[in-house]
């Protein structure tokens, strides 16, 4: 197994929310040297900072030898969030002698594959501690508490035939019996796991929190020949780490920024999604704004990093028959004139070109004629900013699953390719 598939697998593990992937993220960037910063603050050539907002997005660069007005930037973008299921405000149920808890659908998730599956939760929670200080932290439960069962083929004689789920009747998951002596207090079971999770921080009540569930199977290496990834969270997690560990081994000499937002499966308009001030607030900071900010965007290059779908061998007919993108045959470039892709013809050549001198191989994605193109945070990035953007991706199948596949070559691909953007190979 190669150090990037190992790395990349651990990092899956560990980012189970948003919240868990920008303190992963975090770490590592700490680990290379990379400083905290916020806009506003000064910096120095050569020098790595990051800056996050919401603990659930994070924006990280390089700062160049010079001046980033006459040097230009280069961007890597991705997006912290994918499909999940998220606990609701009051959410406990107590029937047939059994605990549930209602959740809420986070993005397009495909539904079907959270039956059956050992499901954890993991979330930020905010709490009033001892002394009366409203605080927050991140907490995950690491071990299966929740499980969808689904209903017995013996009871639904037709569920292999026409199967539909009602998210608000059918995917409550079971976390336990009802106690006879007291109603389940989900608030006072997040309490105990952060006691547990931070051992001698003292009592403190939970106020509210952001908790999803996620499955306990851990990322692996899967096939014959092991040339497989299957794991949760690979749309967009993949590319989260392919470009922060591109930009931490690019070699320096240039400004390179990597943004990584919240909320792309949603929509991005959020204050922390690509609809947001956050990369604006950062690239007006470095230039000075003004005249120098609107130069600095004008001459910047964005790679919108989102992965693709892949064909899929029992279902070939739902892409156009020419553009069917294949698991390990290097990263897909992503087209569609209505711009819900925001790659041009010139910035097609320009990544080919790349992806030659990078000998990385490529492909090309459009969507079939008659069916509608899904979008990412490539067009809501340029159309905000004005930086002239390339959607691309890793080749991807069962996206929006619970647990997604995709080829372990192109971890390698798109690394190579993202590194080879940031040192200016074209």
């Amino acid at each position: 197994m190669s150090e990037h598939i190992a790395n990349l697998l651990t990092f899956l593990g560990e980012a189970n929310t948003p919240f868990h992937a920008v303190d992963a993220m975090r770490r590592r960037l700490e680990a290379a040297n990379f400083m905290k910063w916020q806009p506003g603050s000064p910096t120095e050539s050569g020098k790595g900072y990051f800056y996050t907002r919401n603990d659930s997005s994070l924006i990280a660069f390089r700062a160049g030898a010079q001046s980033p007005i006459p040097q230009s930037l280069r961007l890597v973008g991705a997006h912290t969030d994918s499909p999940n299921l998220a606990v609701k405000p009051i959410p406990v149920k107590q029937r047939s002698g059994l605990v549930q808890l209602g959740v809420d659908v986070y993005g397009g998730a495909l539904l079907n594959p959270w039956f059956d599956r050992d499901l954890s939760m993991a979330g930020r929670i905010s709490f009033v501690d001892a002394d009366g200080k409203m605080a927050s932290a991140l907490i995950d439960v690491q071990r299966p508490v929740a499980v969808i069962p689904s209903l017995a083929i013996h009871l639904d004689r037709e569920a292999n035939q026409n199967r539909s789920v009602n998210p608000q009747k059918d995917i409550l998951p079971i976390v336990a019996m009802i106690d006879a002596d007291s109603a389940f207090d989900f608030p006072a079971f997040l309490a105990a796991q952060y006691a547990a999770q931070y051992p001698g921080v003292g009592e403190i009540r939970v106020l509210d929190y952001e908790m999803s569930l996620y499955d306990t199977q851990a990322p692996a290496l899967v096939g014959i020949d092991s040339r497989f990834i299957a794991s949760a969270r690979l749309d967009n997690l993949l590319s989260c780490y392919a470009g922060l560990a591109a930009l931490i081994g690019s070699d320096g000499r240039h400004w390179n920024l990597l943004v990584c937002n919240d909320h792309e499966e949603v929509g991005s308009a959020s204050a922390v999604g690509a609809q947001g001030p956050m990369l604006l607030d950062v690239i007006e900071s470095l230039s000075g704004g003004g005249d120098d900010g609107r130069r600095l965007r004008a001459e910047a290059l964005m790679l919108s990093v989102d992965n693709a779908h892949a064909v899929h061998p029992n279902f070939s007919d739902k892409h156009d028959d020419s553009h069917g993108p294949e698991l390990n045959r290097g990263p897909v470039i992503k087209i569609n004139r209505n711009q819900r892709y925001a790659t041009s013809g010139e910035g097609a050549a320009m990544l080919k070109l790349l992806a030659e001198r990078c000998e990385v191989p490529v492909q090309s994605f459009v969507m079939r004629s008659d069916l509608g193109c899904g979008s990412t945070i490539g067009p809501i990035t340029a159309s905000e900013t004005g930086i002239a953007t390339i959607d691309l991706g890793v080749p991807t199948l069962a996206m929006h699953s619970v647990r997604e596949l995709a080829g372990a070559d192109d971890i390698a691909h798109l690394h190579q390719l993202l590194t080879g953007f940031y040192n200016r190979v074209v």
